[in-house]
């Protein structure tokens, strides 16, 4: 393995590149893959045409901040093995149940930024430059017996307390706006960016999402213009959750607005509909953003 491969099985950013633009950096969350082995998923990912994989941790145990030392390291043995970049984490608090940052239940919710702080350790062993999507609409949303305003106060407080370790460990925690009919807390960019400018942490910032801007007011591109110093990271899917290119979503303003800004992080493809299979919705999502990328100015 070269230096640059050895680089990217690590973390760093392996370039996908385009003739006559700048790179994008594409990868794929691993649960596109389900029913697969963990390396065998890396295989497809990376004969797919995708740099990064991007870790749903529930895929790797059903208690995934116990994972042994020699259980981590087989993660990083099995990604370098495959010669695939470590993108970070999403969908971290799903498991194990019964995790829920902001509810009623102070021992709940202690216990639940407590595992978030072990999840934190997770994403920085098995890898350099990590990532952490906090989307987890049912572990943050406002719940019988908690305001919106209240909940929304315990999620700001308790991304504030954790900003150090992250900092310390190098891991960029990304709170994700989540649409409207998945989560009533943190709903839309503005109010991601809000949170994020409270807490001050350049390792506490935002997360662009196609998926969930359906409620967004401004286009796409203009959102992603407008609050681009904070976005880290950025997932693509169909409005519906399918695979880029299966519905009428036009990436392409996006994309620009991307190529534009100078962007240089993962563009990552995150779906819900697995029903086509995690080859073919793998091997389909890269063509079509591709040949979107190879047309941009």
């Amino acid at each position: 393995m070269t230096r640059r491969e050895l680089l990217g099985a690590a973390g760093g950013y392996v370039a996908q590149a385009r003739p006559g633009g700048a790179p994008f950096h594409w990868a794929i969350c691993n649960e596109t893959f389900a029913g697969s082995s963990f390396r065998e998923g890396c295989r497809l990912a990376r004969e797919a045409g995708f740099a990064g994989l991007e870790i749903a941790p529930f895929t790797l145990s059903e208690d995934p901040a116990a994972l042994s030392r020699d259980q981590r390291r087989a993660v990083r043995e099995a990604m370098a093995a495959e010669k695939i970049a470590y993108v970070g984490l999403h969908a971290f608090l799903s498991a194990p149940k019964g995790l829920h940052l902001t509810g009623p239940d102070a021992a709940v919710r202690a216990r639940s930024w407590e595992y978030f702080r072990q999840m934190l350790d997770l994403a920085a062993d098995l890898g350099a430059g990590a990532v952490m999507v906090l989307g987890s609409g049912r572990q943050r949303a406002a719940v019988e017996g908690v305001s919106v305003a209240e909940a929304t106060a315990r999620l700001r407080e308790g991304l504030a307390a954790l900003a150090a370790q992250a900092e310390a460990r190098r891991v960029e925690v990304l709170l994700e706006p989540l649409a409207a009919h998945l989560c009533n807390v943190v709903t839309s960019l503005e109010e991601a960016v809000a949170m994020v400018r409270e807490i001050n942490s350049p390792y506490v910032q935002t997360i662009f999402d196609t998926h969930n801007a359906v409620n967004e007011k401004l286009p796409h591109a203009e959102l992603v213009k407008k609050y681009h110093r904070h976005i880290r990271h950025v997932h693509v899917n169909e409005i519906d959750g399918r695979r880029p290119g299966a519905g009428d979503y036009d990436f392409r303003p996006v994309l620009q607005a991307l190529q534009d800004l100078g962007y240089r992080r993962w563009v990552s493809v995150e779906v819900f509909d697995f029903t086509p299979g995690g080859e073919r919705i793998a091997r389909e999502s890269f063509q079509h953003l591709s040949r979107l990328a190879a047309g941009l100015r």
